[in-house]
């Protein structure tokens, strides 16, 4: 097997994703040399975090059909950039798009596809550990095939700078997108409102969660108030959105958003496995909630015993 690793990396604001950037510190210890595919323009600051994180080679499609999302092109590019490099190993983030898009690759060659993968456990043969079952189960897996496509769970690791800089050295190519690739495409995208507390999710700091303990789509006031205060996002439980009170993207879990933030403040949330499985990266999770044996009480580093509605008026107050 080669010992490149290509890493699919997705843009974050002008900047590699913190998702991408841990998918590529994840990277280091499997591959002689990284390399990584940027689905989105490649400048300076693209280049400085790739140089920190160790890349040798960036590659960049440059086909004006790729500027809007679309999954077949995005696979398209990525066969190109594995036919360049010769990996012998497929990496992404384990998000939407980064799932999404190796799925097609692993599809089209027909390859097994390991997903929310924790660790490597053996390198030859290449045997993985990856969460199932919403994290409440972890399976070893191997990858016989050549090139071992998977995807690492959301903050599986930390991001962490390269003993040494990468090169990082920049290589534009077409990627030959056709017609067939654009049958489903994203052709609009409408930004959130919110203010502060609609950021991203899987890179806030600080996240402040709510579950079915709010009580109404009325009783996050004081929840929207403590994110914008601290400067953080706010993370639901599911089923806050199955009752329609906020909406899907602020979803932490199984199937939605996972997190690993420095502080994460859970409010009413009874802490199902489901929930538990998106917030259990957090450094620090703090849970406020009137039953003390609720699951995210026993499990978080502080808990206090009490009425979210009382417990964070008063908390704002002392904020000032």
């Amino acid at each position: 097997m080669s010992n490149v690793v290509l890493v699919l990396i997705e843009p974050d604001e002008g900047r590699v994703h913190l998702v991408s950037r841990e998918a590529l510190t994840f990277a280091r210890p499997l591959a002689g040399q990284v390399q990584a595919l940027m689905l989105g323009r490649v400048d300076e600051a693209v280049l400085a975090d790739c140089r920190e994180q160790g890349v040798a080679v960036v590659h960049e499609a440059t086909d004006a059909e790729l500027e809007s999302y679309a999954a077949a092109a995005w696979a398209t590019a990525l066969e190109r950039s594995l036919e360049a490099s010769g990996a012998g190993i497929v990496l992404a983030g384990g998000t939407e798009r980064g799932t999404e898009v190796l799925a097609h690759l692993a599809a089209r060659r027909d390859l097994p596809m390991a997903a929310n993968v924790l660790s490597v456990t053996s390198t030859d043969p290449l045997e993985v550990e990856r969460q199932v079952a919403g994290g409440a189960v972890r399976e070893q897996m191997r990858l016989d095939a050549s090139p071992a496509v998977l995807t690492m769970a959301g903050h599986a690791v930390e991001a962490s700078a390269a003993a040494a800089p990468g090169a990082a050295e920049h290589r534009p190519f077409t990627a030959g997108v056709s017609a067939a690739d654009l049958r489903a495409q994203v052709k609009q995208v409408q930004a959130r409102g919110g203010g502060d507390s609609s950021a991203d999710l899987s890179a806030a700091r600080v996240v402040v969660g709510a579950g079915r303990g709010a009580g109404s789509a009325d009783g996050f006031s004081d929840v929207d108030a403590l994110a914008q205060r601290l400067g953080g996002a706010v993370g639901v439980s599911r089923a806050v959105t199955s009752l329609g009170w906020r909406p899907h993207h602020e979803q932490v879990g199984q199937t939605g958003s996972r997190i690993a933030p420095d502080v994460y403040i859970a409010c009413g949330i009874s802490g199902a496995i489901q929930h538990w499985a998106g917030c259990s990266s957090s450094k620090t999770i703090i849970a406020i909630n009137t039953d003390a044996e609720a699951p995210m009480m026993t499990k978080a580093d502080y808990a206090v015993v009490g009425d979210m509605h009382e417990v964070l008026p008063a908390l704002l107050e002392a904020l000032g």
